[in-house]
């Protein structure tokens, strides 16, 4: 029996998509629902608002967030509020709290970082409409690289591309995009 530990695995042998994460598929995540009275906060604050992601309604997202901090709905939501008010930083920082937030739910309910995560699942949409997000405000703020790297992961995750970022042109630096984008 050798005393000499094993030589290390080569990284080229783990087959990782550009992103970051290995993709399988075949194998499916979906995450539960939100609580019932976080969604019931967020669909009053959009039904006052007549669905529009105003200045007013951000506020008013705000103590949704801080109400239900864990609700990945309401952090995508709020950035795209931001997004839509030209807030380029603070829209790429929400995105990220919701992104980093669903990646953490997701491991919990046995992701592990390869598998499908699909938009049909409707447990799933606060943490692929946060991706989406961080992928439009990272080119809006020049990050073309990311914004790259989360459109291929949107479509890794998501096959059937239910947000349909696969129909846009690759996101540009400094380009921000109008509302008909957001999901």
């Amino acid at each position: 029996m050798s005393s000499q530990p094993p030589p290390p695995r080569s990284l080229g042998a783990v087959p990782v998509a550009a992103h970051g994460h290995s993709i399988s598929q075949g194998r499916r995540t979906e995450l539960p629902p939100e609580s019932a009275d976080a969604v019931v906060a967020l669909d009053q604050v959009l039904a006052a608002h007549g669905g529009r992601l105003d200045p007013g309604a951000a506020s008013e997202i705000d103590l949704v967030c801080a109400s239900h901090p864990d609700f990945l709905d309401a952090w995508a939501r709020r950035g795209q509020a931001a997004y839509l008010a030209g807030e380029r930083v603070a829209a790429y920082a929400y995105a990220r709290v919701g992104y980093h937030r669903g990646l953490d739910r997701l491991r919990r309910h046995g992701w592990g970082g390869t598998g499908e995560v699909r938009w049909s699942d409707r447990g799933n949409r606060g943490f692929l409409r946060s991706l989406q997000l961080l992928m439009l405000s990272a080119a809006a703020i020049g990050e073309r690289d990311e914004a790259l790297r989360c459109r291929t992961f949107l479509l890794d995750l998501d096959p059937e591309d239910g947000i349909g970022v696969g129909a846009w042109p690759e996101p540009a630096d400094g380009e921000l995009v109008g509302a008909d984008r957001l999901a």
